[in-house]
This record gives C-alpha cells, structure tokens and sequence, in this order.
C-alpha cells in the first residue's frame, strides 16, 4: 500500500498524462486541418502515449489498493500555427512533464517507497526519450528551413511513425 500523499500525487500525475494526450490530440487536428497530415498522424500517437502513461499510474493505484481520483481535464490552449513553434511547445511541454515525474522519484524518495520508484523509474526514462526526440525535430526543421519541400519531407518523415504502446487497455495489468 502507498501512502495517501502519494496516492494523490499520482492521481494528479494521470491529469496530467491525460492533459497532455488532450494537448496532443487538440495539436493533431490543427496540423491535419492544416494539411500536415504526417504531423497530425505523428501528434495522434502522442496522444495514444500519453494516454497509455495516464493508464500505466491508472493501474498501478489500483494494484496498489488506492482509490483513482479522476478530475476535470483542463481546455489546451496553444495558438502556435507553425511547425517550428509547434514543436517547441512540445519540447516546452515536455519538460513540464519530466520536473513533474521528477517530483514523484523525490516524494518516493523520501518516503521510501520503492515500488513507486521502480515504477516511476520507467517514466524518467520515457521522458529522456521524449524530450531528444522533440530536440532531434527541432533539429531537423532548423535543417529544412520553412522551405516547402522541406516541410513536405518533413511531415512525411513524422507520417511514418508507428503506435508502440497498447492502446487496448483491458489488456493491462499487474502495473504493465
């Protein structure tokens, strides 16, 4: 059993996850409206990934016989129409997220709670991922330049990516 203090810090980590894949989702329909259908398909799965993060801390509270606390899920706001600023929104956003999984090692830290931290350990890696791979698209768009071509092999490039998580999640347990 984890503590309560940590219980709701993990419930208010799955809004947070659930935050992000609404940000994702809402990011993904601008660039498909836009016609960056490669982008948009790029963004989608962000959001699947968010939502596999949310569903990760979802089901280790309840292997760890804590309540789940759902709570509203705040409106994205983001006006950035470009790829490049896009981008860095995401990278931005990103980075949010890592000092905020990196709250919970401290807290599980202190508590000595090293379930948490085994589990908590999964996703500082996963951010150390996500964040070189916003940097290495920053990279290549300060490569291509705003050029049309560019953009276009671009947004194919990104098109290409492949969902690597499960999105059925009936299928998880055990804290998978």
């Amino acid at each position: 059993m984890i503590s309560k203090k940590m219980s709701e810090r993990i419930n208010e980590q799955i809004n947070r996850e659930m935050f992000s894949a609404y940000l994702y989702m809402a990011m993904s329909a601008r660039m498909t409206e836009a016609g960056y259908r490669g982008i948009g398909k790029w963004l989608m799965i962000q959001f699947h990934e968010e939502m596999f993060h949310a569903m990760k801390f979802y089901s280790y509270l309840q292997d760890q016989g804590s309540a789940v606390d759902l709570k509203a899920i705040a409106v994205p706001a983001f006006k950035e129409t470009g790829i490049k600023e896009l981008f860095q929104h995401v990278l931005e956003h990103e980075r949010g997220v890592t000092k905020s999984i990196h709250e919970i090692m401290a807290l599980a830290i202190e508590e000595k709670d090293y379930a948490t931290q085994v589990l908590d350990q999964w996703y500082v890696n996963e951010q150390v991922e996500e964040e070189k791979n916003d940097l290495e698209i920053l990279q290549a768009i300060d490569l291509v330049g705003n050029s049309s071509q560019g953009l276009y092999l671009l947004n194919v490039e990104l098109g290409k990516r492949d969902l690597g998580v499960l999105s059925d999640f009936t299928k998880m347990g055990g804290g998978d």
